[in-house]
C-alpha cells in the first residue's frame, strides 16, 4: 500500500542543479497556487473539513498550511540573499494548524495569499544570479539550507500538499 503521507515520495534533493532545472523548479512554484484551486475546486464544507489521511489534517489545514510555511520560506530566501549566512527561527507549523485561521477561515483567503506569494517569489527566484543561489541560512532544525535546496524543497513540498488532496477525492471518488 502506498504511504498517504507521501503521496509524490520524500524529498530528494537534486544531486546536479543546472539552469534548466532551477527554471523548471520556479515554474513549478508559479504553478502552485493554480494546482492547489484546481483541487480543491468545488469541495463542499464537510469535504474540506475531511483529513487527506488517519491522523492527518483537513483540507482546509492543507490549504492554509501552503501559505504559512511557503511565506517563511519566501523571507528566509530573502534573508539568505540580504544577510551572511543567517540563522532562522523555525515555527511550530502543527501548532499553527490548529489555530482558528487554519481550521475555519474560507479557504479563498488562502488561496488569494498564495498565489499573490508565488507572485513575488517567483520575481525574486527569477532575479537571483547563480552565486545568490549559492546563499545559505542556518536552520535550527534542518541545518544548512541553500537557496538551490530550498527552491527545490518548496517546489517538492506544494506538488506533495496538492497531491494529498487530489489522492483525498481519488479514493472518496470526488
Amino acid at each position: 500500500m502506498t504511504d498517504l503521507r507521501y503521496p509524490i515520495g520524500k524529498f530528494e534533493a537534486p544531486k546536479n542543479m543546472t539552469k534548466e532545472l532551477r527554471n523548471k523548479l520556479i515554474s513549478e512554484i508559479a504553478e502552485a497556487p493554480s494546482q492547489l484551486r484546481k483541487a480543491v475546486s468545488g469541495l463542499n464544507s464537510q469535504q474540506l473539513n475531511t483529513p487527506y489521511r488517519d491522523g492527518g489534517w483537513t483540507v482546509i489545514q492543507v490549504v492554509h498550511h501552503l501559505p504559512d510555511s511557503h511565506m517563511n520560506s519566501y523571507t528566509r530566501c530573502k534573508l539568505a540573499v540580504t544577510e551572511k549566512a543567517p540563522t532562522i527561527k523555525p515555527y511550530n507549523e502543527a501548532r499553527w494548524a490548529e489555530l482558528p485561521d487554519a481550521t475555519g477561515l474560507d479557504p479563498e483567503v488562502s488561496l488569494v495569499l498564495l498565489d499573490a506569494l508565488h507572485r513575488r517569489w517567483v520575481v525574486f527566484l527569477q532575479s537571483l544570479t547563480e552565486e545568490q543561489f549559492q546563499c545559505i541560512f542556518h536552520h535550527p532544525d534542518a541545518g544548512v539550507m541553500s537557496l538551490d535546496r530550498t527552491l527545490a524543497l518548496y517546489a517538492w513540498h506544494g506538488r506533495h500538499h496538492v497531491a494529498h488532496i487530489n489522492a483525498l477525492r481519488k479514493r472518496m471518488g470526488w
